[in-house]
C-alpha cells in the first residue's frame, strides 16, 4: 500500500482506541479534580498511590500485549478457531501473571510507612492502595480480551465499553467522594471504590462479548475446545515477558521520580501529579496510533511481508509526529487553565508553571519511543524490547533524574526535565532493532 493507505488503515483503527484513551483521561482528569478540590493531601496521597501503582499496572496491560503479534498474524490467515485455543491459554498465563503481581504489591503494603512518604498522608495513602490492589485483574482480564479485539480489528467494541464504565465511574467519584444521593462522604476511599466498580464491569462486558456474541462464535468455540498445553503457554509468555518488562521498567522510572518528589513536599508531588496527568493527553494519542501500528505491522508479518511492515512503521511516525506538534501546542496555549481545574492552592499552581517547559519538551520522545517500541511489538520479535528498556529508563532515566532533582538543585523541574533523556534514547534504540528485524527484504 501507499503511505497515504496506511494513514487511513491508522485513523480508522486509531480512532476508537484514540477516544478510548481520552474517555480514560478524562475519568482520569476527573479523579484527579474531584480529589484536589476535596483536598491537597488526598491528591497527593492519590500521586503516590497510583505512580506506584503505574509500574505493575502497565506491567499487567503490557503482558497482555504479547498476545496481539500471535494473534494478529493468525487472523490474517484467517484461523479463528486457532485463536480461540490461544486465548483460552493466554488467560490462564495472564491471570497467574496477574495474581503473582497482586502478591507482590499486597508484601510492599506493609512497607510503605518506609518510602519517605510525609506522615500525614499515610491513613489516607493505606485505604486507598487496597483498592488500587484489587483491581489490578480486572484490568488484566480486560486488555487481555481488549488486545484480542485489537488484532480483529474491532477497535470500537473496547471503546463502547471503556466509555460506558468511565461514566459510570465519574458518577460514582461525585456520589462517593463528597457523600451526594444519600451516600456517606468518603473521600478518597470513595474514589477508589468507585474506579474499583467500574473495572470489574468493564472485564465482565467483555467476556459477554467474547462467549456470547454470535460473530464470534468460531472464536468462542475454539476457546471451549482447547486445552491448556506448554506450547502456546511458551509461545505466549516469549512474547509478552519483554513487552510487560519493558513498560514496567518505564512505568517504574515515572514511580521512582514519584517517589523522589515526595522526598522534596507534599506539595512538588501534587503538582508532579497534576503535571503527569496533563502529559497523558499526548500519550493518549501517542498510544492510539501505537496500537494502530502494532495491528497493521503483526498483519503483514503473518503474511511475511517485511517491506509492508517497514513502510506501515514510518507512515506511523509520520502520524505521530503531527500528533507530537499538536500535543506540544495544545500544552502551551491551554495547560494554564487546565491547571485551575484541579486544585486552587497557588502554591501548587505556581510550581505546576514553571513545568512546562520540560512537560512539552518530552512529547517528541515519548511519540518515537511509542511508535518504535509498537512497531518492533508487531514484528513479533521482543526481546529487545526488554534491555532497551532497563538500560533507557533504569541504567540511565533514573540516574540522570537523581542527579538533575538533588545534586543539580533542580528539584521538581529537574525530575520532569529528565523524562526527555530516557524518552529520547529509548526511542532511537526502538528504531535501530526494528529496521533490523525488517531488513531482510529491505536491502
Amino acid at each position: 500500500m501507499r503511505y497515504l493507505d496506511y494513514y487511513k488503515q491508522i485513523g480508522k483503527l486509531g480512532l476508537p482506541i484514540f477516544v478510548s484513551q481520552l474517555g480514560t483521561i478524562v475519568v482520569g482528569f476527573a479523579d484527579n479534580i474531584m480529589v484536589g478540590q476535596y483536598s491537597t493531601d488526598a491528591l497527593a496521597s492519590a500521586s503516590f498511590v497510583n505512580n506506584v501503582f503505574n509500574t505493575i499496572n502497565l506491567a499487567i496491560v503490557g503482558f497482555t500485549y504479547g498476545l496481539l503479534p500471535l494473534a494478529g498474524a493468525l487472523f490474517s490467515q484467517n484461523e479463528k478457531q486457532r485463536i480461540g485455543r490461544l486465548m483460552r491459554n493466554a488467560l490462564v498465563l495472564n491471570g497467574v501473571y496477574a495474581l503473582g503481581l497482586m502478591l507482590l504489591m499486597f508484601v510492599i503494603y506493609f512497607q510503605v510507612h518506609h518510602l519517605g512518604q510525609p506522615q500525614e498522608l499515610l491513613p489516607l495513602i493505606r485505604p486507598y492502595y487496597l483498592l488500587v490492589l484489587l483491581g489490578l485483574l480486572p484490568v488484566a482480564i480486560f486488555s487481555l480480551f481488549g488486545q484480542w479485539c485489537y488484532a480483529m480489528r474491532d477497535t470500537v467494541t473496547p471503546m463502547w465499553i471503556i466509555l460506558g464504565c468511565n461514566l459510570l465511574n465519574i458518577i460514582g467519584n461525585f456520589i462517593l467522594i463528597y457523600g451526594y444521593c444519600g451516600a456517606p462522604e468518603m473521600g478518597l476511599v470513595g474514589a477508589g471504590i468507585s474506579t474499583l466498580s467500574a473495572r470489574w464491569i468493564s472485564a465482565i462486558a467483555i467476556l459477554i462479548f467474547f462467549f456470547f456474541h454470535k460473530k464470534n462464535k468460531e472464536y468462542s468455540q475454539g476457546f471451549s475446545k482447547g486445552k491448556i498445553n506448554s506450547t502456546e503457554i511458551k509461545q505466549v509468555w516469549s512474547t509478552s515477558i519483554p513487552v510487560s518488562l519493558q513498560m514496567a521498567f518505564e512505568t517504574g522510572s515515572f514511580s521512582i521520580a514519584a517517589v523522589f518528589t515526595g522526598w522534596i513536599g507534599a506539595i512538588p508531588l501534587a503538582a508532579f501529579q497534576i503535571i503527569l496527568v496533563i502529559g497523558m493527553l499526548g500519550f493518549c494519542l501517542y498510544y492510539a496510533v501505537g496500537s494502530a501500528i502494532a495491528v497493521l505491522v503483526s498483519n503483514e508479518a503473518g503474511k511475511e511481508n517485511r517491506v509492508a511492515m517497514r513502510r506501515a512503521g514510518w507512515a506511523g511516525y509520520h502520524v505521530m509526529l503531527v500528533l507530537a506538534c499538536f500535543s506540544t501546542l495544545c500544552f502551551i496555549l491551554f495547560a494554564r487553565p487546565m491547571m485551575h481545574l484541579f486544585t486552587s492552592d497557588e502554591a501548587v499552581l505556581g510550581l505546576c508553571i514553571t513545568l512546562l517547559f520540560p512537560l512539552a519538551l518530552y512529547q517528541l520522545g515519548d511519540a518515537t519511543q511509542v511508535t518504535f517500541a509498537n512497531a518492533l511489538r508487531g514484528t513479533g520479535h521482543v526481546m529487545p524490547m526488554l534491555w532497551i528498556a532497563f538500560v533507557s529508563y533504569i541504567v540511565i532515566g533514573v540516574p540522570v533524574t537523581y542527579l538533575l532533582a538533588f545534586p543539580c538543585d533542580l528539584a521538581t523541574y529537574g525530575i520532569v526535565l529528565s523524562f526527555s533523556v530516557s524518552l529520547f534514547l529509548a526511542g532511537v534504540l526502538f528504531l535501530i532493532f526494528f529496521l533490523r528485524a525488517t531488513k531482510n527484504s529491505c536491502q
